[in-house]
């Protein structure tokens, strides 16, 4: 049975995510795209005119979805910055039990087209890592943390860091090192000078 126009662009968009987040852009190719997605080469290009394209818009497409969950995470402020932080490491924790787990798709894929500064793929990227940055900010302010500003900075860096530990190791205790280390940034925050 054919499958309806509507429902063509999502599903080559799973397919495309699914593949790419698995083996990475270059290693990816159109046929495999199309094969896994039950359409067309032709189909494909219908609706996304390069494969780079496609990349952007399947980042385009994670970026709504994860930060609208991130948004809905469901964090309790009432435990103060050190419960915000538990939270988080514990969710990370839980994400990189997952099977076959290989950390955000949003950095490993800035880091696949590092040497291509003006691809729109790394521009999504970017903007996704300055809004969840950014929500940490108010998440702090909301939990009454003296500079969220540069406290977010400093809790998305060691996000960041434990989940590249992560991979390398494949040891999550990295997490609890990581919130330790964003506990006593917090409780030391108020001999930081705030960021501009």
């Amino acid at each position: 049975m054919p499958r309806a126009s509507d429902e063509t662009r999502p599903a080559i968009l799973q397919a495309a995510y699914k593949l790419f987040r698995r083996r990475g852009f270059f290693r990816v190719g159109i046929d495999e795209i199309a094969d896994a997605a039950g359409v067309t080469k032709r189909t494909l290009y219908y609706h996304f005119d390069s494969k780079d394209a496609l990349l952007t818009a399947v980042l385009a497409s994670q970026h709504e979805r994860t930060f609208a969950d991130f948004q809905n995470y469901g964090i309790d402020l009432s435990g103060g910055a050190d419960a915000l932080i538990d939270k988080l490491f514990e969710g990370l924790v839980k994400w990189s039990s997952k099977p076959r787990w290989a950390g955000s798709g949003f950095t490993r894929l800035a880091i696949e087209l590092a040497d291509l500064s003006g691809h729109p793929a790394r521009s999504i990227a970017r903007e996704h890592k300055v809004l969840m940055e950014q929500q940490l900010e108010t998440l702090l302010a909301e939990a009454k943390v003296l500079a969220p500003k540069a406290r977010a900075r400093e809790l998305a860096l060691l996000i960041e860091g434990a989940m590249v530990m992560i991979l390398i190791h494949g040891d999550r205790s990295y997490c609890t090192a990581a919130a330790e280390a964003a506990k006593r940034l917090v409780a030391g925050s108020d001999s930081s000078p705030p960021m501009s």
